[in-house]
């Protein structure tokens, strides 16, 4: 550890609480688009959190979490029965 900073990272003689919480900072995490429209969504979200301090991430990650989590229930809900096709009138092969 560095001599110029204490064990809670503020500078020598400083507490911790006396320098304050730091701001938010982004992570720097690369989202890479999956092509699926509400999974990318989801993704673009998670960005927010990156503005947000600490206490305010679980509502973001929530939100994600439910928009991802409907996203795979809409995969495993079955699609419609295709329409039954007309009955074809019978063939009158008179001439």
């Amino acid at each position: 550890m560095s001599d110029l900073m204490s064990e809670a990272g503020a500078p020598p003689g400083e507490s911790a609480e006396a320098a304050g919480p730091a701001a938010p900072a982004p992570l720097g995490v690369t989202r890479t688009p999956t092509g699926h429209a509400e999974v990318d969504a989801g993704l673009e979200r998670l960005a927010d959190a990156d503005h947000l301090p600490a206490e305010g991430h679980i509502e973001v990650y929530e939100d994600v979490h439910r928009g991802l989590r409907d996203a795979l229930t809409a995969l495993d809900a079955r699609p419609a029965p295709a329409p039954v096709p007309a009955p074809m009138p019978p063939y009158d092969n008179r001439s």
